[in-house]
């Protein structure tokens, strides 16, 4: 808590007069005697203000979330100080909301769950700050959160599943393969070196001007290529999986993403077109990139299975893959993951959607 209180010094937290009438708003007492234990969850990691409150047995009583992509869709990407203020603007209603929806008073809570690392500093620190005071006002003890632990055990939420799985976290910051152990015990197999796989396809579909295809207009990046690429040839272009003779578990998008920004540029002086124009081209590029991108995570993946198989690290028969991040929605690196897991006879399951992304729920 001390190293906690000093990381949150750095960030200007709530007033305490401005906590107090937060506090006093809740004018409402349940009237329910809650039998399990009721934590509060907040998530502010990146550019999503969220929080939701679950009980110990995994009861969702209510959770709110509020979303800054359309924020972020007009700048062209996510601009550090620009998320911090909207969630300084938005965490408190956010909270208040979470709390309404659950039908519980800040009293009631037993803890505060917060998302600690990794993520954005300054985002963070938003919600580390509004957390440490209301731990502070309210005498309640304060758990810090892994983000990518939060997302790896997401799924015993919606399914029965036993430990130990091998996880595949993928979304715009991350990308990493894990042997999940338990609650708190995690082998590390594998890691982007360098950039994350939703980095690179948003990164793509800026440098593409997805953003003025009247198809793609309101989507995020992600989205785009995965909505364009059903319209477009996947191997109208040869682009080459990265790390193909690596003898390891780790991924990388960097040298990728270089060669099809040359070949963007060159298509784009073939075409005899401006920077920030759309390429005839566009949906051939976004298919044959959508497609190399799902083979090098699904060859990561077996490779990351076979070698847990092969130490006895997973069940022979049986063992199950978690894909979860907001890249897991993404149906056709989906189906190559089936694909890996049919062949290993492994089962695979993904959180819904809408637990994918960053929520609440999972912090909770």
């Amino acid at each position: 808590m001390l190293i906690l209180n000093k990381t949150a010094g750095v960030f200007s937290k709530p007033s305490k007069r401005n906590m107090y009438e937060f506090l006093r708003s809740f004018n409402f007492h349940s009237g329910k005697l809650f039998l399990h234990k009721l934590v509060l969850g907040i998530e502010t990691s990146c550019d999503d203000t969220a929080a939701a409150v679950v009980d110990e047995t995994g009861n969702v009583l209510g959770e709110a979330i509020h979303s800054q992509t359309e924020v972020h869709l007009k700048t062209g990407g996510i601009i550090p100080p620009v998320a911090q203020q909207l969630h300084r603007e938005n965490i408190q209603r956010i909270v208040q909301d979470a709390l309404s929806a659950s039908k519980v008073s800040p009293s009631e809570l037993s803890a505060i769950a917060t998302t600690i690392k990794p993520g954005l500093a300054l985002s963070l620190g938003v919600g580390l700050s509004f957390s440490l005071q209301l731990v502070d006002q309210l005498k309640k003890p304060f758990i810090p959160i892994h983000h990518m632990e939060a997302h790896a055990l997401t799924i015993r939420l919606t399914n029965k599943v036993e430990f130990p799985f091998l996880v595949l976290l993928i979304s715009g910051g991350h990308c990493l393969l894990a042997l999940v152990r338990g609650v708190s015990d995690f082998l590390l197999l594998g890691k982007s070196l360098d950039i994350a796989p939703g980095d690179m396809l948003d990164k793509v579909a800026r440098r593409l001007s997805l953003i003025k295809h009247p198809e793609c207009s309101t989507m995020s990046g992600g989205k785009a290529i995965e909505h364009l690429a059903k319209q477009g040839n996947k191997l109208h272009f040869d682009f080459k999986p990265p790390m193909q003779r690596a003898r390891n578990c780790d991924f990388s998008f960097s040298g990728l993403h270089h060669v099809i920004d040359k070949m963007i540029m060159q298509k784009e002086k073939e075409e005899g077109i401006e920077k920030g124009q759309i390429l005839s081209s566009a949906a051939d590029i976004a298919a044959a990139v959508q497609h190399t991108i799902a083979c090098h995570i699904a060859k990561r993946t077996h490779r990351a299975i076979l070698f847990c198989k092969q130490r006895d690290l997973l069940c022979q028969s049986n063992a199950v893959l978690v894909v979860s991040g907001g890249v897991a929605s993404n149906l056709y690196i989906r189906k190559a993951l089936e694909i890996v897991t049919d062949a290993t006879q492994c089962t695979l399951l993904c959180p819904p959607p809408r637990l994918c992304t960053d929520n609440g729920i999972m912090i909770a």
